[in-house]
């Protein structure tokens, strides 16, 4: 079997200002939001899965984020920091000096919150990508195996593909309405797996659709990102499948309650 070499980058942190240009519904469950401004300019995003940090306003409507020291992020007492999450750059056009972030809606969470209102010369903060991980290009298929926070780095992942390679993608949706047009030079078979009311972290749509497919010929690399608990049974059921760790990547995009 050939050994599949993954490459590693770091790029330095860099904390940016980010103003939205405009805003736009693409599911029920989905909000896109394109970012622009000065401070995007330099900006680096070299692989499908790499996040940055967002800083969203704080409860005095501020954008204020940690000092970062040599051992990382200093938190003063007593400040009332900005809440942050990590989101998927869904596509970055360093031509039109845009940063395009797709936004889960899912409850009353402050990135969904501050989503769901949005609004053109809105500003947040940003840190980020620390680092990205390019995937060997010479596997044959890509397997995708991913809920609806998966989607960026599913759809930028299918866009950079080329002619020549399989994709297998899964992706699990709260409902039919959900599903988007995701295209891809390769070879593409897409499965929709519909939630229809079911909650998010007790669904077992991706672990059954995992467990009744098989690989096609060749060399395939195993993507998944997901709940956390569901990202680590599906890794094992890879692993116990005899997959190699070279060729699977699991990631906890969130993390249920409780």
């Amino acid at each position: 079997m050939t050994t599949h070499v993954h490459t590693s980058l770091r790029h330095p942190l860099v904390f940016r200002t980010l103003e939205v240009q405009r805003v736009e519904t693409l599911t029920p469950h989905m909000r896109r939001v394109v970012f622009g401004g000065d401070e995007l300019r330099g900006f680096v995003s070299a692989a499908p899965d790499d996040h940055v940090k967002l800083f969203f306003p704080n409860s005095r409507g501020e954008i204020v984020r940690p000092a970062i020291g040599p051992d990382g992020p200093i938190h003063a007492p007593g400040v009332d920091y900005s809440p942050m999450r990590d989101y998927t750059p869904r596509r970055h056009d360093a031509g039109a000096n845009e940063l395009t972030i797709d936004f889960v809606l899912h409850g009353d969470g402050p990135a969904a919150s501050w989503a769901a209102q949005a609004a053109p010369a809105q500003t947040i903060g940003a840190g980020g990508p620390r680092g990205s991980m390019l995937v060997a290009d010479d596997f044959d298929t890509y397997a995708m195996f991913g809920d609806e926070t998966a989607l960026p780095a599913i759809g930028r992942w299918l866009e950079d593909l080329p002619a020549g390679k399989r994709a297998e993608v899964f992706v699990e949706i709260p409902e039919r309405a959900d599903r988007q047009a995701l295209t891809s030079r390769a070879e593409l078979r897409l499965a929709w797996l519909e939630r229809d009311g079911a909650e998010a972290a007790a669904s077992t749509r991706l672990e059954q659709a995992l467990a009744h497919w098989a690989a096609p010929p060749g060399e395939t690399f195993h993507w998944i990102a997901a709940e956390s608990a569901r990202a680590r049974r599906m890794r094992q059921a890879l692993v116990e499948r005899g997959v190699r760790k070279d060729g699977v990547k699991a990631t906890g995009y969130w993390k249920a309650e409780g």
